[in-house]
């Protein structure tokens, strides 16, 4: 039985990011192994900080599962599940109902993911806070920020909370993964799990 599984929320999350299998007609041997196997294997190495080859029985083999792991990095599938998700914008107001503070800020800093000209105008109008957040590389629209405005964003607030969490994922701990990119797709699947998670 396995220990640790990933939601199916965050699977119905993931999904869209995932690399296309290649169908193999004609061909012999065992069909490819499934993605949500190979990223419950992840998450179990990523919450026990285990060793690829203490991976159990339950899952696939570990040489499936480093192989497709590698092929995910390669891909950058890990990236793309945290780096400026559009389904944080629609957070945003949740997140301020859910606030314990008594009063709501008079500005917001975001990351670019907050890069939202009708967020940014529903906020102002309707609650009066002023959002502030770096545009995005690809956006069309004229400019809507000025410089001044950036000095509260470089000073934002860190994120302790944050850090805090990432302590529940052992492999997370201590630096064990040799390769650099191996160890950032560990990060950034744990970012993800944070944010089906807590947020």
């Amino acid at each position: 039985m396995k220990e640790y599984r990933i939601s199916d929320e965050l699977w119905e999350e993931m999904r869209p990011f995932l690399p296309r299998m290649k169908s193999r007609p004609g061909k012999r041997g065992r069909p490819a192994t499934d993605y949500r196997e190979i990223l419950d294997a992840i998450f179990w190495l990523l919450k026990t900080g285990a060793q690829w080859r203490a991976l159990p029985s339950c899952y696939p083999a570990k040489s499936t599962v480093y192989e497709r792991f590698q092929l995910l990095v390669r891909k950058g599938f890990f990236k793309k599940l945290v780096s400026k998700s559009p389904h944080e914008v629609t957070l945003v107001e949740q997140t301020l109902d859910a606030a314990f503070i008594d009063q709501e800020p008079e500005r917001l800093i975001g990351d670019g993911a907050y890069d939202s000209d009708p967020l940014d105008e529903r906020l102002e109008l309707q609650r009066g806070i002023e959002v502030i957040a770096p545009h995005k590389n690809n956006r069309v629209a004229p400019p809507t920020q000025d410089g001044r405005r950036f000095r509260r964003y470089k000073r934002r607030w860190k994120v302790e909370r944050l850090n805090a969490w990432l302590q529940n994922f052992r492999k997370l701990v201590v630096r064990y993964e040799r390769v650099l990119e191996h160890f950032q797709a560990f990060a950034h699947f744990a970012c993800a799990i944070i944010l089906v998670n807590y947020v």
